[in-house]
């Protein structure tokens, strides 16, 4: 048995592998297509024209699912290990409610592009990254809280080295992305895709950019260091029958009714 076939470690696996797909094809595309320059664009531009907007926006609502049960599986992974401690299961269960705001968030982006609705596009970014960033916290606090004894300190500290990552890349990108829309370096600048190094504002342009890029890879390296986690758990579902039939009325009701018309018939 391979390691991302151990427990339910592939979810955690195919949402990294299908996000990081999700940002390299439509950039290949966008670029193959001369719609953004090949330089670090912002991601959101690599998914603003067709034909990469479709499959950007597609592929990121796959991901978006994707996310929803990872964070859902974690919440009962957790709440298992932890049946009697009421800060944990508090903890818990705003974790599940914050993931679930930032994989909306995602679709949000997905669908609303930002060159055509930009305010909802935005929306949409507060929510995944913003809020993501703070499920990202209460993950790292609740494995914090459940050290030494549900597993060692070496994942606490990875995960607390990729939230302050996370929230130095966003740090960064509102700093950059506030100087650049300023209005200093003139206006419109959300429908600009094409950038002339001699430009003015290209320097926040570009660092604005790179924080995006290292703000999506840091997300994507929290959800690696679940893999370990998932590969100790498995979910199933239990059918409960609450009848032999599926007709709303009692069953001998059925039987007979069956009777009579057998018996009219002949």
């Amino acid at each position: 048995m391979w390691w991302f076939q151990q427990g339910l470690s592939v979810l955690p696996v195919a949402l990294v592998v299908w996000s990081a797909a999700t940002f390299v094809f439509s950039y290949i595309t966008a670029i193959i297509l001369h719609h953004v320059d090949p330089l670090v664009p912002y991601i959101s531009d690599t998914g603003t024209i067709p034909p990469e907007r479709c499959l950007f926006g597609i592929m990121l609502n796959i991901s978006a699912f994707l996310g929803m049960a990872t964070m859902y599986v974690r919440y009962k992974q957790v709440y298992a290990l932890n049946p009697e401690k009421p800060k944990i299961i508090k903890l818990n269960k705003i974790g599940l409610t914050l993931g679930l705001m930032s994989c909306f968030g995602l679709c949000v982006i997905a669908n609303f592009q930002k060159c055509i609705l930009y305010y909802i596009h935005v929306v949409g970014a507060c929510l995944t990254f913003g809020v993501g960033a703070i499920y990202m916290l209460v993950q790292t606090v609740l494995s914090y809280l459940m050290q030494p004894e549900v597993h060692s300190k070496d994942i606490f500290w990875i995960r607390l080295t990729v939230l302050l990552w996370c929230c130095s890349s966003i740090v960064s990108m509102f700093v950059s992305s506030v100087v650049l829309y300023s209005g200093l370096y003139g206006t419109n600048l959300v429908q600009k895709l094409h950038w002339d190094p001699q430009e003015q504002g290209y320097t926040a342009h570009i660092i604005s950019t790179v924080s995006e890029w290292s703000l999506a890879l840091s997300f994507l390296s929290f959800f690696l260091t679940y893999i370990r986690d998932f590969q100790k758990i498995s979910l199933r579902a239990v059918a409960s029958l609450r009848g032999q039939t599926l007709y709303n009325t009692p069953r001998s009701f059925v039987t007979a009714e069956q009777t009579l018309l057998i018996a009219g018939s002949i």
